[in-house]
């Protein structure tokens, strides 16, 4: 079994209920058109304790205003969930969001871990776009443990900070400090932001050159803290 992360974040942007509920709806139907034969036919809710609850995209809405309604709710954090679906013992989704808040330290982010046979294809850069499109955030990547353990081993990589992947997004600001002759193929996005196809899968010592290239350059320069915008 492989497993890999497709994640994105941003910085302070409070929304409503509705405006994440809608973003959280497009998410689940393009998961579902870019990896059908991963869903499982329906989604579950992962509580903090209880057993999961199954949950439609009609109920998204009514869901996310439960958890702004939990006593450990804050408006500062935003609106967290987890939803996971799966088609068998070696197929696996999870989709966990915290969004909609004004946060000082910590970021807000979407992460989508998807689980598959090793021989399985999945369109990594196409769920990274569409994340990208759906959600607005600051950067994003297409990762997995092996790639984050060298970072934070050969590159001094701390959680929280701006980072890439075999496959990055960079808003549109981090897209205008990339460095000349980055080894990496780059996609213009339609936010001005871009993708960057970085390396194959396994090839972790080109994402840690091209990690440090893009932070030299100040592609990947932290946010302000305490946050006072969504991007860079």
């Amino acid at each position: 079994m492989t497993r890999r992360a497709i994640r994105v974040f941003w910085g302070r942007r409070p929304e409503s209920v509705q405006a994440v509920a809608t973003r959280w709806r497009q998410t689940l139907e393009q998961v579902e058109f870019l990896l059908p034969e991963a869903v499982g036919g329906s989604w579950q809710q992962i509580h903090s304790s209880g057993p999961t609850t199954a949950v439609t995209v009609d109920q998204l809405a009514q869901v996310l205003e439960n958890a702004q309604a939990a006593e450990d709710w804050s408006d500062r954090l935003g609106i967290g969930l987890r939803l996971v679906s799966g088609s068998g013992p070696d197929w696996g989704l999870e989709l966990s969001g915290l969004a909609g808040g004004e946060p000082e330290i910590i970021l807000q982010s979407m992460v989508l871990a998807v689980s598959t046979p090793d021989t399985a294809e999945v369109p990594e850069a196409e769920l990274l776009r569409m994340l990208a499109a759906v959600w607005e955030p600051d950067f994003g990547d297409v990762t997995d443990d092996n790639i984050l353990d060298a970072l934070e081993d050969e590159s001094d990589y701390r959680v929280g900070d701006p980072v890439i992947g075999r496959v990055g997004y960079l808003s549109a600001a981090r897209a205008g400090a990339i460095p000349d002759g980055l080894r990496a193929e780059i996609a213009a996005l339609p936010d001005g932001g871009v993708l960057l196809q970085i390396a194959a899968a396994g090839d972790v010592d080109a994402v840690v050159r091209a990690y440090e290239r893009l932070r030299g350059a100040g592609a990947l320069d932290p946010l302000p803290r305490p946050l006072d915008r969504a991007v860079f």
